[in-house]
């Protein structure tokens, strides 16, 4: 079994990918499972095979305690660690080759609180990977590349697991834009370049700076362009999954 967490920013096409590339692996013979842990998630793009939400209700924790959602939200996801051990069965029962976990909508929930960490050590003993989504529109903008690029070597430090780094909706821009970005996870003078030409003042300075300071400590975030809606993307995406998690192999014999 490999498992594979999908994290990223609020709106970054989480639970669509898992959705799409789940239904891509099924085409290629592969024995998928989906796991949800949002369990604030009102409808979701695919069937679960574990769900989060048969644990834990936002809707009762906020009738029991007296909280908003936000706070029923973060109480949710400190429960859900309490259930790990039914969780981590349920999804041993599956015998699964590759299980998609997609993660909290709010990626704090996940990556930012004690919890996250703790669940995705005791989730399973399998080899583990993450996928950290850019959201291709939002990332467009240098200071936007930036600020996702930090949160993203932020996310790296939570859970030291491999990480792969997709550009996700990358339909919704013109082919020049997607390798445009993509040029900037690949060289980071193309990056600098953009920062100086687009950027001005503490904007320039800081977002110049945190860049600088990343590519220091000798992280690599080359971005592979995936559409869920096209599946764009999908032979190579899957193809450096199956490097990190199988060798190359494929995950299912």
């Amino acid at each position: 079994m490999f498992m594979v967490f999908i994290i990223g920013t609020a709106g970054s096409g989480k639970s669509l990918l898992t959705a799409a590339f789940s239904e891509w692996l099924k085409m290629s013979k592969q024995d998928v499972a989906i796991v949800n842990l949002d369990p604030g998630a009102f409808t979701l793009p695919y069937s679960p095979d574990v769900d989060a939400r048969n644990y834990v209700s936002v809707d009762k924790l906020m009738d029991e305690y007296g909280l908003g959602p936000n706070g029923a939200l973060i109480m949710a996801a400190d429960l859900l660690a309490d259930e790990i051990e039914k969780i981590s069965m349920e999804i041993e029962d599956l015998k699964s080759d590759i299980v998609l976990v997609d993660t909290p909508g709010q990626m704090e929930l996940f990556a930012f609180r004690a919890s996250g960490p703790f669940i995705a050590s005791e989730i399973s003993r399998a080899p583990k990977a993450i996928v950290y989504l850019f959201d291709a529109v939002f990332s467009l903008n240098p200071l936007n590349y930036v600020s996702n690029l930090f949160l993203s070597a932020a996310v790296y430090n939570r859970f030291l697991l491999p990480q792969l780094h997709v550009l996700s909706k990358c339909d919704l821009l013109p082919e020049e834009e997607v390798n445009q970005i993509v040029d900037w996870s690949a060289n980071p003078n193309a990056l600098e370049n953009a920062i100086e030409q687009k950027l001005e003042g503490m904007k320039r300075l800081l977002s110049r700076n945190m860049m600088r300071a990343i590519y220091q400590l000798g992280l690599k975030f080359l971005l592979i362009p995936v559409s869920a809606k096209t599946n764009e993307g999908m032979v190579n995406f899957n193809m450096a999954l199956e490097r990190i998690l199988a060798g190359g192999d494929k995950y299912t014999y």
